[in-house]
């Protein structure tokens, strides 16, 4: 089984530069999207169902923000876009696909870095869905879980590690959140993608914790 997950860091920007080429050459089971910044109304229907993926979205409610996705050629048995939590329900924050034996979601938690305010919204959504994970496991499925989540769990995924103590997504509450979620038990794994600022354009991603059973 192959899994892609990026962020797209717009849907339509990355249309624009040969990203569905690309994608129909990588030849993935899945393909996790996050930050599409668009509406369903924006979607050509390359974006909606390119070659011979169906694409599955859920939209912020706020135009050209955020919002997630996830390309499949296979048909699941159910698709959760919200989860009655408001603050990832309202902006678009989360999808999921229930297979037979297995969960994959698409995932993209907030930033903080606007200000103290934002931060208290990011602590929330952590808090929460944490507990939408444990959920998760207790229904004996294998459960994959990709995203962007805005935090840079050890100090050697960062550059300048020692600078960013005290910023957002690098902060000790934020990583230890990480910390105490990965060994969380057989059955679920996580897979961050990224695009650091320096390097926009380019897609980067990696298994970042979890077992499957």
């Amino acid at each position: 089984m192959k899994i892609i997950t990026l962020n797209l860091n717009g849907i339509r920007a990355a249309s624009r530069k040969d990203f569905f080429p690309w994608l129909k050459e990588q030849n993935a089971d899945y393909i996790c999207l996050q930050e599409l910044k668009a509406q369903e109304t924006d979607l050509s229907p390359e974006m909606k169902s390119p070659y011979e993926y169906n694409g599955y979205f859920s939209f912020a409610i706020k135009k050209g923000y955020s919002g997630v996705g996830i390309y499949t050629k296979n048909e699941p048995l159910k698709v959760t876009k919200h989860l009655g939590i408001p603050e990832l329900d309202d902006e678009g924050r989360y999808i999921e696909l229930e297979f037979e034996n297995l969960i994959i979601i698409s995932i993209y938690l907030p930033s903080g870095s606007s200000g103290e305010e934002r931060q208290a919204f990011k602590y929330k959504v952590l808090d929460k869905i944490y507990k939408v994970f444990e959920e998760k496991l207790n229904l004996g499925k294998n459960i994959i879980v990709c995203g962007d989540f805005n935090i840079a769990h050890h100090e050697r995924d960062l550059k300048n590690f020692k600078g960013n103590k005290k910023n957002s997504g690098f902060l000790p509450d934020e990583r230890e959140w990480l910390t105490k979620l990965l060994p969380k038990g057989n059955g679920l794994m996580f897979i961050v993608s990224f695009i650091p600022k320096k390097a926009r354009g380019h897609i980067h991603g990696g298994v970042i914790g979890g077992r499957l059973g």
